[in-house]
């Protein structure tokens, strides 16, 4: 047997004999720390699914239904959760240097995934500050469009990357022990930087943003069957 599967498996038995992660309020069910990162990525990238949409319209005739106050409020949300809790008080302080020590290409993701997240932050200061007061000056429908499309661009593989590559080799990195004891810390700094559980009041909120936005429902982004080759 390989000897990184032969790790893989001897780990995932004494995980299973670790203290695990249980959150009250759902049920007694278990959440491991990678879950819990990906599950808030999950909330990121429907706020990104508001920026797309916001962009499509800010290019529009008309500017129909373009809501800058609900943009406002996914901007504030992808601060207070994204920026402020998942980034710096996870990521940032957690993950990062943790991967850096790892051999191996993902040793250098950090400092470039650090990059984006400054850029991140210049973006969501703009958004806020071009809907202050529930108006987008027409001098700034084109630029905003413009840096809402780069910016979901950039976040959806700044995502990928850390869900397939970062977010596994940070796991691996550490013994089974130390992983459970890290889901318990998560757990501790969402508490602390909430009162509460975090994740579900983030998706409370933007479920409630995307209603009001007039998002399109799951079973409406189902495409047409594809052409046939050659018609």
């Amino acid at each position: 047997m390989p000897k990184r599967r032969t790790i893989l498996l001897a780990g995932s038995a004494a995980l299973a004999l670790a203290p695990a992660r249980v959150w009250p309020a759902e049920g007694g069910k278990q959440v491991t720390a990678n879950e819990d990162l990906m599950r808030e990525h999950g909330v990121l990238r429907r706020a990104l699914m508001v920026y797309t949409v916001a962009a499509e319209r800010l290019n529009e005739i008309g500017h129909a239904d373009l809501h800058p106050e609900l943009l406002a409020r996914t901007a504030r949300l992808f601060r207070s959760f994204g920026e402020d809790y998942h980034e710096r008080k996870l990521e940032e302080q957690h993950i990062f240097p943790a991967v850096r020590k790892i051999a191996g290409k993902v040793a250098d993701y950090p400092d470039i995934l650090q990059q984006q997240h400054e850029r991140g932050r210049e973006l969501t200061d703009y958004v806020l500050q071009v809907t202050r007061g529930g108006n987008i000056a027409s001098i700034n429908m084109d630029p905003l469009a413009q840096a809402l499309q780069e910016f979901v661009s950039m976040y959806r593989i700044h995502a990928a990357l850390e869900d397939t590559e970062v977010f596994p080799a940070w796991k691996e990195s550490l013994s089974p022990r130390a992983y459970a004891e890290m889901g318990e810390r998560f757990e501790q700094i969402e508490r602390q930087a909430f009162g509460k559980d975090g994740f579900d009041e983030a998706l409370k909120q933007i479920t409630a943003i995307e209603q009001q936005f007039g998002m399109p429902t799951l079973s409406g982004v189902t495409m047409p069957a594809p052409p046939k080759p050659g018609a």
